[in-house]
């Protein structure tokens, strides 16, 4: 229970009535629960469905239902995946790659992928048939959330006193399988072999951008970490919709 607490602090920005103790260890072993907690942030957005859709237009109910989600999280995803849109235009060598990403500073390539982003989510999740819109919204989420435990889990980073480092440091092939069979389960139950093609994807993109940026930078950066959940986030969802809509 404490480490699902610590990984629902972590991830979203939502308060809790009382603090939970916290080893640095305990931050590795704590995304054994990511996908629940995608889960619970997938809940919330279903849940907002709900009760929005029946009184607005469907294209607005979208974009409101993608501004919460980052009001949830903190949009701490978002600022890694500007962070790293800004490195990559900078064409530099790995040191300034990685000055530029710990630079506080939006450059305009980052604003501009930012943006993008945004975009291909919400017309992601536009295109998604409202039959099965209420499961890809729970499961979305969860998906990104396993692929954040799949880009860190015995990767070598980047920098020895970032954020991302003290994860990889306490994971291991356990907090792996646990986070797999998680979201292998779910995403059979939700969707049946679309949502396991969904998380296959996933899986695909994950590998790639985590052989990526170890080979551009030396290891991972909680940036590329957060590039590659958002970059997850709108392929689970693509990949939910071109499904859906050919009845796969």
């Amino acid at each position: 229970m404490r480490l699902l607490l610590i990984a629902f602090q972590f991830l979203t920005i939502i308060p809790l009535p009382f603090s939970s103790r916290c080893e640095k260890e305990d931050l590795g072993r704590s995304t054994a629960f990511f996908p629940i907690i995608g889960l619970i942030i997938g809940g919330l957005l279903a849940g907002s469905n709900w009760l929005l859709s029946p009184w607005i237009a469907r294209s607005l109910c979208d974009a409101l239902l993608i501004a919460l989600l980052a009001l949830i999280t903190g949009a701490l995803h978002l600022d890694g995946l500007a962070d790293v849109c800004d490195g990559l235009a900078a064409r530099g060598s790995r040191e300034r790659f990685l000055a530029i990403m710990k630079d506080s500073q939006v450059g305009a390539v980052g604003a501009v992928g930012l943006v993008l982003g945004i975009l291909l989510k919400w017309q992601a999740l536009a295109a998604v048939p409202v039959e099965f819109k209420w499961q890809a919204l729970l499961l979305f989420p969860a998906l990104a959330r396993f692929g954040q435990v799949l880009t860190m889990t015995g990767a070598r980073h980047a920098r020895q006193d970032g954020l991302g480092a003290t994860f990889v440091q306490g994971m291991g092939k356990t907090t792996l399988l646990l986070a797999f069979a998680t979201v292998a389960v779910v995403s059979y139950y939700l969707l049946g072999f679309s949502g396991t093609l969904a998380l296959a994807a996933v899986c695909l993109l994950t590998v790639a951008g985590r052989i990526f940026f170890q080979r551009k930078l030396g290891g991972l950066t909680g940036d590329t970490i957060g590039c590659i959940s958002e970059l997850n986030e709108i392929l689970a969802l693509v990949v939910i919709s071109a499904l859906a809509a050919i009845k796969f």
